[in-house]
């Protein structure tokens, strides 16, 4: 009754979240790793396939922590290669004929040695997938399904899960051989709890009212989240822990320590209102007015019947000026409206963040900054502090009380192990927003864009004074970040409608400089999508992206960038490595190319 009762009091409320669930924060931490093996994307090993062929070198999924592993549409062994594709439609050649659906099917690739390429099996799905120890875990839209691969001919259902209707996936995790999902389900107004997010076999999830975690003081709450600890092997839910939320923006960072969830809320637009009224404009309204306001701010009422009244209180008051009195009235509220707003605008939007320690799977800190982070790289753990990077200024509106003069803003703020803001840097790109984000160790990397693209280097050396060291200004952006050495930051992004990829070197980080730039006869590429399109293999100096007509291998020695093999005829989604072939992965086929000379040694359709 207590978490029903709860949510009755939030229908009238909006405002500010303070979830007030601290309990003793995990203290035990991972010494952070050198910069080679945080960003790591291989895994080095002597392994035999089933031909008697060794191989010891296999690329991983590009992943923002090492060891942390991500679903994506492939994943690789060194044996196997298993691909989901999208759904696709077929034309037939006859031009009266209507396309038709193709049931996309997970293929499961023979594919060391690369002489070898074959098919060796399907499974009828499609999904993201994650792999761990012969079992392929599959999330598609309402199901998680575990399969054995270890005989890809015959693949074995080991487990199912069905989701409810209400129930979809934010992410996942595989990480020490265990899944971490995180779900969300929309909050049932008339029935909001248990909740039953999911069913194993027969058997459905259930999660009592009393194990729901929500904040103290009544806010608009829309969404149940629940963060799940999955057995990939039998499907088991070794743990849960659930607790509200909203929907918009929310945002999925983990560590080895934590999972961060962050979601967006606004001040309430009444609060804002009512406060401008008397805190910036009490001269210019009669003292009966601002009685009337602050008397309507202890109504216990929604905050649209709040806003209405509002309105109409204004639009009685207005009436009965003359025209040189409504003249000055609406010139004077402008002007005092846009500085207020400046005042106050990192009060009006906020991500609260749920952190969530691994060690006894439990909430041990929650806290919130100013604004929204862009995705999981605008978040990174460093020596027990979290780091964040979010915009601000583009979406509170007024509901036809305005909010003029307003102009979007990025800060980055660090937080303690409890969540409490110990350091900022504010007001990084002003009028523009925050396009891609880096945190490395000590440094921090920035690009924000609305004309040009600022591209910015923090210190974050003390967490409770960061600072910006260094900007360099250069037309286009760059939508993913990526760290080739300590040094190097490749940008690929956009100028001018192509697709480009910047070389920075950031050996000076007061005077960071683009080393060379490449503009990709390319609209498009999966890389400005997901992180998971970009494959870097350092043994070699190159690096992959995918493109709408083919698949790019580019080389960076010596601070160049040199495109040293395009494979067209393609649809290139994604690409992997095994010793020292690269296996280019298309919708409808795959090419493997020698890497020490760029030949082509394989191909094959599937």
């Amino acid at each position: 009754e207590e978490f029903k009762n709860y949510l009755e009091e939030t229908k009238t409320a909006q405002g500010y979240y303070n979830y007030g669930l601290l309990s003793n924060a995990i203290t035990a931490q991972t010494p952070p790793l050198p910069f080679d093996e945080r960003l790591a994307t291989e895994f080095t090993a002597t392994k035999t396939s089933g031909s008697g062929t060794s191989f010891e070198r296999v690329s991983e999924t590009n992943v923002q922590v090492k060891g942390i592993d991500e679903p994506d549409i492939v994943k690789t062994d060194g044996k196997k290669i298993y691909f989901s594709p999208e759904i696709m439609w077929t034309y037939s050649s006859r031009k009266v004929a209507p396309p038709y659906y193709k049931e996309p099917k997970i293929n499961i690739i023979n594919a060391f040695p690369p002489t070898d390429l074959a098919m060796d099996g399907e499974i009828n799905n499609t999904g993201s997938l994650l792999l761990t120890n012969d079992v392929l875990v599959i999330f598609s839209y309402q199901n998680i399904e575990g399969y054995d691969v270890s005989d890809p001919k015959s693949p074995v259902k080991k487990w199912n899960i069905k989701l409810n209707e209400s129930t979809s996936i934010v992410t996942s995790r595989l990480y020490n051989g265990k899944i971490y999902l995180v779900l969300r389900n929309y909050i049932d107004e008339y029935n909001p709890c248990p909740i039953k997010p999911l069913t194993i076999g027969e058997n459905p999830l259930v999660i009592e009212c009393k194990e729901i975690y929500h904040p103290v003081s009544p806010v608009p709450i829309d969404i149940t989240f629940s963060a799940i600890i999955l057995n990939p092997i039998s499907g088991e839910i070794k743990n849960k822990i659930s607790f509200t939320g909203s929907y918009s923006q929310s945002i999925v960072y983990m560590s080895e320590n934590a999972i961060y969830i962050t979601y967006y809320y606004q001040e309430s637009v009444f609060r804002f209102v009512s406060k401008f009224f008397r805190e910036e404009c009490s001269d210019l309204l009669s003292k009966g007015i601002l009685e009337k306001i602050e008397k309507l701010d202890g109504y216990d009422i929604s905050e649209q019947a709040k806003l209405m009244e509002l309105q109409t209180i204004f639009e009685k008051y207005y009436r009965t000026l003359t025209n040189d009195e409504r003249l000055k009235l609406g010139n004077e509220m402008n002007n005092r409206r846009s500085k207020y707003y400046n005042k106050e605008k990192r009060n009006l939007e906020k991500s609260g963040i749920v952190k969530i320690g691994l060690e006894k799977f439990e909430v041990t800190a929650t806290g919130s900054v100013p604004g929204f982070p862009l995705n999981q790289f605008a978040l990174d753990e460093y020596e027990e502090n979290l780091r964040i990077a979010t915009t601000f200024g583009e979406r509170f509106g007024g509901r036809g009380f305005g909010t003029g003069g307003r102009e979007s803003a990025n800060d980055v703020y660090v937080l303690d192990k409890n969540l409490k803001i110990i350091g900022a840097i504010k007001d990084l790109g002003m009028q523009e927003r925050i396009y891609s984000a880096r945190f490395i160790g000590d440094s921090g990397y920035l690009v924000t864009f609305r004309e040009t693209d600022p591209f910015y280097v923090l210190d974050l050396s003390n967490p409770k004074k960061p600072e910006l060291k260094g900007e360099l200004k250069i037309p286009g952006y760059s939508s993913y970040l990526h760290p080739i050495t300590e040094d190097k930051i490749l940008g690929i992004g956009k100028e001018n409608w192509q697709v480009k990829i910047s070389l920075f070197d950031v050996s000076q980080v007061e005077n960071p400089k683009e080393s060379d730039k490449y503009l990709l006869d390319e609209s498009w590429s999966d890389i400005l999508n997901t992180h998971h399109a970009f494959l870097l293999d350092t043994k070699h100096d190159v690096f992959f992206l995918p493109g709408s007509k083919g698949g790019y291998v580019f080389s960076y020695k010596d601070d160049k960038l040199k495109l040293i093999k395009a494979v067209s005829e393609i649809s290139a989604r994604r690409a992997i490595y095994i010793n020292d072939y690269l296996y280019i992965i298309g919708d409808d086929k795959i090419v493997v190319l020698n890497e020490n000379d760029w030949e082509k040694i394989n191909e094959m359709k599937f």
